[in-house]
């Protein structure tokens, strides 16, 4: 028998690998590590148990999709800088294309899907958020200290409903953890499994600030429509702390405040985005696709999907070399406690707007959204098949009130 480890040593395999992956992995980030275990600690041993460990503790710590930046680690890992490229094309891609293909439907051929079902896609997405809220808080939000900053970040974000008041946010919560908050005493651990020059990491670091800072500049001197689209992702991936939810609040800023994707199409996606396998990131490349400037559809799709997960890349890469260092600070432990507190709030608040306020209209639609929230939570149905059923159940809704009318 051929040793399954063989050809995954090279970027192709690893590509092979991560594209099983991301048409099989349904059911969110946590499930997404949990398979990444299985199939690359537990079947190939491509790293220990520990190394595993310490990879997930390095993706937690840094902005972003954490399960994604766990498989361009372990892509890293294996087959060097073209393996994460791999690792992170195979895991990604098959939902990126369902999501884009999703956004030209609307786009084309919207008066053919019925409207009761592109509102059940909104309802879900109640459901799936409240979900995603209850875990992180319990999580995340251990002690009333906690609880007191999530609240005061909702408050916060819900009055200043832009980038910059969830970015202020974020950057109090984490001041406010250093004096306040005590981070717990961890054991010592073992030295990651990775090798990266500490000179190529501050380069990354360098190229990953560079863009931050520079792209907002050139758009204001150079607003080409692509430029546009690739700066305003490329924020939205540097500073979502805790997971693929959290992206709803800052792509909503960016997207819908600005008028370039209407509330019902944003709501609509992101509750598409549950039944697809693989990163709930890819809900940029439908954003991206659903843009309506010269840099829409496909171009616009493969520009958002490329500038919000380009931050994951150059910090990974970044901050490898320095983890070590890091990981041991005791007050950068306590301004990450505070950030995931901060963090719990804006999803807090986008649970309100726009999410509840933009599909909760009726009686019934609560109650779907009850039922759907049961489904996830207590049912244990997968997140595909809850999204369908709702899909489902708001055209079943609509053609009953149509015909009472």
């Amino acid at each position: 028998m051929s040793d399954p480890r063989s050809i995954d040593r090279h970027p192709w395999g690893v590509f092979l690998v991560f594209l099983r992956l991301g048409l099989t992995s349904f059911g969110g980030p946590v499930a997404h590590l949990g398979y990444f275990r299985d199939e690359l600690v537990t079947r190939r041993r491509w790293l220990s148990e520990q190394g595993y460990a310490d990879l997930v503790g390095l993706c937690q710590f840094l902005p972003g999709p954490a399960s994604s930046q766990v498989g361009i680690a372990l892509g890293l890992c294996r087959a060097g800088y073209a393996g994460a490229v791999a690792a992170w094309a195979g895991f990604t891609a098959p939902s990126a294309v369902a999501m884009m293909l999703f956004a030209k439907g609307i786009a084309h051929y919207s008066e053919a899907i019925p409207v009761g079902a592109l509102h059940g896609l909104k309802v879900v997405a109640v459901a799936v958020v409240a979900q995603a809220l209850w875990g992180m808080a319990r999580n995340l939000c251990p002690d009333a200290a906690r609880i007191s900053l999530m609240v005061l970040v909702a408050c916060v974000a819900l009055w200043v409903s832009s980038a910059f008041g969830q970015v202020l946010s974020m950057a109090l919560a984490a001041a406010i953890g250093m004096l306040f908050l005590t981070p717990a005493v961890h054991e010592p651990r073992e030295p990651l499994p990775l090798a990266l020059r500490r000179s190529a990491g501050m380069t990354w670091l360098m190229l990953f600030v560079l863009m931050l800072g520079g792209l907002p500049l050139l758009v204001t001197v150079y607003p080409e429509p692509a430029l546009v689209v690739f700066d305003a992702f490329f924020r939205v991936g540097s500073l979502v702390f805790g997971g693929g939810h959290v992206v709803l609040p800052l792509l909503q800023a960016q997207v819908v405040s600005t008028g370039w994707v209407g509330n019902d199409a944003f709501l609509a996606g992101y509750g598409a985005a549950q039944a697809m396998p693989g990163p709930l990131f890819t809900f940029a490349a439908f954003l991206g696709a659903s843009i309506n400037l010269t840099a829409g559809g496909w171009t616009g799709g493969l520009l958002g999907l490329l500038a919000i997960f380009a931050p994951s890349f150059l910090l990974v890469m970044g901050v490898l070399p320095f983890w070590e260092t890091l990981r041991q600070n005791r007050r950068m432990q306590a301004a990450l406690m505070g950030i995931n507190a901060a963090v719990v709030g804006l999803l807090l608040a986008a649970l309100y707007d726009p999410v509840w306020t933009g599909a909760i209209h009726e009686p019934q639609d609560l109650a779907m959204a009850v039922l759907a929230l049961a489904a996830l939570m207590f049912w244990k149905l997968p997140p595909w098949l809850v999204v369908v059923g709702c899909g489902g159940g708001g055209w079943i809704l609509a053609s009953v009130q149509s015909v009472a009318l």
